[in-house]
């Protein structure tokens, strides 16, 4: 088979994969395309056991692995790192996935005085700010930082193609670039850090062999969009007028497939300190820094 055949170049055959957040949303998206396409192990961490049990009995019998955890706890963290540890011994990919939306400014009248604004925002504890910046930052960065042992050991493996290194993959966001608030202030501001954090990693991690790259996702099915949605079916072509959207539907499984694919396989073993913006054009129609 030619080094350039779509089977050769976008195969995740044999790799050893972490999803934290793998229970619901992008998490479930990327673990059922890694598992469908010939992954040999996805561990996915998550709270909520209920949930990851029901991914992993959706996808390709013992694939996926659930595991329970919380990225807001380095006991937890370092506990998930051990589990792996001993039932697979190496990783190749990380994907620091986990995510929280935090305080919005949803519920402000339209045209807010000064005084709606201080009153909405002094009235959100400090502390839930804080957490948004634990679970999308914090979390993220220990996660991939405590998984570096195991992803060395990937590198010398050798179970995938000679120039695909090991990875950390976070999940960043569009918001991360957006100067209107979108999802909220913490947001936003917490997924402008994931991508600065993510290359940084880049370079610090180079020597070692371990590339860390970032999804920036737009609108995709997920708690975190559920009150934007509204509970219909944003996939449809049409959904969103194309001044929202340009793409007029938010993004799908196939949509998330096509990026973690590219990001994990050959295909994208060139990138390092990337973040692929995977949006239907949305930003193009936003205030941002991109």
């Amino acid at each position: 088979m030619s080094a350039i055949a779509i089977n050769k170049l976008f195969s995740v055959e044999g790799a050893v994969v972490v999803v934290t957040g793998g229970g619901s949303g992008l998490g479930r998206m990327m673990a059922n395309a890694l598992a469908e396409n010939g992954a040999a192990k996805v561990y996915i961490i998550g709270r909520r056991k209920e949930k990851l049990e029901e991914v992993a009995k959706g996808c390709k019998g013992g694939v996926v692995v659930p595991l329970v955890g919380d990225v807001t706890s380095k006991d937890s963290i370092e506990s998930i790192v051990e589990q792996v540890k001993a039932d697979s011994g190496y990783v190749n990919v990380v994907v620091a996935n986990s995510g929280h939306s935090g305080p919005t400014m949803h519920g402000l009248p339209q045209n807010p005085s000064i005084a709606n604004i201080r009153k909405h925002i002094m009235s959100q504890p400090m502390e839930d700010f804080t957490h948004t910046f634990a679970v999308n930052v914090t979390g993220m960065f220990y996660t991939c930082v405590a998984f570096l042992e195991l992803l060395d050991a990937g590198n010398k493996k050798g179970n995938m193609p000679p120039t695909v290194r090991s990875q950390v993959i976070a999940t960043g966001s569009i918001g991360g670039y957006n100067k209107n608030i979108g999802v909220g202030y913490p947001y936003n501001a917490s997924k402008t850090a994931v991508h600065h954090l993510i290359k940084m990693l880049s370079i610090y991690l180079g020597p070692h062999k371990i590339r860390a790259n970032a999804l920036a996702p737009g609108l995709f099915p997920s708690d975190i969009s559920a009150p934007l949605l509204a509970g219909k079916d944003g996939t449809q072509e049409g959904a969103f007028p194309a001044n929202f959207i340009p793409a007029e539907k938010t993004g799908d499984d196939q949509d998330m497939a096509g990026a973690i694919l590219y990001l994990t396989s050959r295909a994208g073993a060139y990138l390092n300190g990337n973040i692929l913006v995977i949006d239907g054009g949305r930003m193009g129609v936003l205030n941002t820094s991109y």
